[in-house]
């Protein structure tokens, strides 16, 4: 108590002219309203400076806690995202399912994986991890998610050999896609990413960049599947017919996975084929 009053007594003087100043102030400001509002725009600037350095100050370390929040949200969104893409993946495996079902669908697909590659012979091949076991017999076409890679050649109990496309002894039936026009396509080598239709009709009508497609007429393909696309026209051994180079679509180099073309009627279809008529 001593010490406070000796405060006191010793800043007496900064204490009375603080009064004194307050007290003018006061009154100069009651007493004429254009100061009073001086004052008040003054004070609000003032104020409103000091409060949105504050605000600024303060959300500043509120930015850890908010950032944790809006990550939060963003893996609850995720997670809610990923969930309904499995459900319509699930839907639309079971549409699919009904419908091919009722549809009575010739064809059948085996998922395998590609144990084996190579692009650098004349005549290459590729081994899957899908054998008789799994339902895969020779000659059924092999494809990619990009198009035909190739045709079942040897089939073991738990793996399968296939003619890759890129073997020169290869002959694909194909056609131009939206057209009736059929030709043959074979790799001739060299580059694993070309290859090249011939026996194409002089009289269709074609630009750059049209798709081939699998003509149907074999077992092992059905119509319409993606083989390449055209690049130009070449010189070909029959000047009655146009060849053309063609991009293939598949990416031989990056095999992964695949899928095996499964026919109901190629039993059928390969009896027929081989009767002999004179018997």
């Amino acid at each position: 108590m001593r010490n406070l009053l000796s405060f006191i007594i010793r800043y007496s003087k900064w204490f009375v002219f603080t009064f004194y100043v307050v007290v003018s102030l006061l009154l100069l400001i009651s007493n004429n309203s254009y100061r009073q509002s001086v004052y008040l725009t003054s004070a609000n600037a003032v104020t409103g400076t000091i409060f949105g350095t504050w605000a600024q100050v303060t959300g500043y370390f509120h930015l850890k806690s908010i950032n944790e929040s809006l990550q939060a949200s963003n893996a609850e969104l995720q997670n809610e995202v990923l969930n309904l893409r499995s459900q319509l993946s699930e839907y639309a495996a079971l549409v699919s399912d009904t419908l091919h079902h009722e549809a009575g669908d010739r064809y059948g697909y085996v998922s395998a994986a590609v144990i084996n590659n190579n692009t650098l012979n004349p005549r290459n091949y590729f081994t899957i991890n899908r054998g008789k076991l799994d339902g895969i017999r020779t000659g059924m076409g092999v494809v990619d998610q990009n198009g035909v890679v190739g045709i079942v050649n040897v089939a073991g109990d738990h793996m399968a050999r296939v003619i890759s496309l890129l073997n020169e002894t290869q002959h694909f039936s194909v056609k131009l896609k939206g057209t009736p026009f059929i030709g043959s396509l074979s790799w001739k080598g060299g580059d694993p990413s070309v290859g090249y239709v011939e026996e194409m009709p002089r009289h269709i009508i074609y630009h750059i960049g049209d798709t081939i497609v699998t003509s149907g007429y074999s077992t092992a393909f059905p119509e319409g599947i993606p083989v390449g696309v055209i690049v130009n026209r070449t010189r070909g051994a029959d000047d009655s017919f146009f060849s053309f180079k063609v991009k293939l679509l598949p990416d031989f180099k990056a095999l992964s996975t695949v899928r095996v073309i499964k026919d109901i009627y190629k039993s059928e279809i390969d009896s027929l084929a081989t009767f002999d008529i004179n018997k």
